[in-house]
């Protein structure tokens, strides 16, 4: 017989060793998956009898409580619902405010609450815009313009049998990036004139350099003729001043020339007269009430007589 024709000897003990050993391993393996098995099911179980389940939540309204030439102030309203029996606690806030792709403010509120069992809870996400940090990173973003944003946010919370989830949320919305009015004190107008007490009209022009619409509740105001305080008031004055517009506004003023001095004489020759004007105008707006300011440096203006019904303003002096 040829050696390669001799069969394999293997003793005895080895051969039952080896198989045991195998019998072992599989042996092993099939327990822990039998007990993975066992508490799945146990964890379906009290889940479908307890009542266990992933809490919901979404975006309901944004607002804008606050907004002027400096900051907006944001607040996003976020419904969490809680069907479990238990109450869960909201771990974490991330949320996230961009313009096409680009970041405007971000931010983490940590340890934001509890939403209560089988309960629900509106939970006010709070964030601030800064304009100038916008203008500032984005140049192609004008003072006075519209622009799109998304809110994201992400909720993180802790709920037994699940564990640790996040909830992702996104709305979307546009925010303007106010800018202040142009003023210009065109003429005054003589009502009444006396070296005592003389009654006026002033003539305001006002140039909205917004892509929005300004709808002009009041304003509060104060006038300086030749470095002179003519005096100043809170008016109610309601008009629309459209976006990119110009509308004109005439004010009561009662001052006394003879405080001008020698100045008053270039007044009443109808020569301009230097003026400064500050103040603010309330407005409401498509995003919300804004109070802006106005002002004026440096500016000239024309004195002139009352005039008939009917006569040109620009051809009397």
């Amino acid at each position: 017989m040829a050696s390669s024709d001799k069969p394999e000897i293997v003793e005895r003990d080895a051969k039952d060793k080896e198989q045991k050993d195998h019998d072992k391993d599989e042996g092993d393996g099939g327990f822990i998956d039998k007990v993975k098995d066992f508490i799945h099911d146990i964890g379906e179980k009290i889940e479908e009898t307890i009542g266990f389940g992933k809490p919901t939540a979404d975006v309901t309204g944004i607002h804008i409580p606050s907004i002027n030439l400096e900051k907006a102030e944001i607040v996003v309203d976020v419904l969490v619902k809680n069907p479990n029996p238990i109450p869960i606690p909201l771990i974490d806030i991330n949320y996230l405010i961009e313009s096409d792709g680009r970041k405007l403010v971000s931010g983490l509120i940590p340890d934001a609450g509890t939403i209560h069992a089988h309960g629900s809870e509106t939970v006010k996400i709070p964030v601030t815009l800064v304009f100038d940090d916008i203008k500032n990173t984005y140049h192609d973003i004008k003072p006075g313009s519209i622009i799109p944003y998304k809110v994201k946010v992400d909720l993180v919370v802790d709920v037994p049998i699940f564990g640790r989830l996040t909830l992702p949320l996104e709305k979307t919305g546009e925010i303007p990036i106010p800018y202040k009015p142009d003023i210009d004190l065109e003429k005054i107008r003589f009502e009444r004139f006396s070296f005592e007490e003389t009654i006026a009209v002033l003539h305001l022009k006002l140039e909205n350099k917004n892509d929005f619409d300004l709808a002009l509740n009041s304003l509060d105001y104060e006038v300086w003729l030749t470095d002179v305080s003519i005096g100043g008031a809170e008016l109610s004055e309601s008009t629309k001043i459209d976006k990119n517009g110009i509308s004109y506004i005439d004010i009561p003023i009662t001052f006394r020339p003879k405080e001008f001095g020698s100045a008053l004489w270039d007044m009443i020759r109808g020569k301009g007269t230097g003026y400064t004007m500050k103040g603010h105008i309330n407005v409401d707006t498509p995003f919300g009430a804004m109070k802006l300011p106005i002002s004026k440096e440096g500016g000239t203006t024309r004195l002139k007589k009352n005039k008939e019904d009917g006569e040109d303003d620009d051809d009397e002096d």
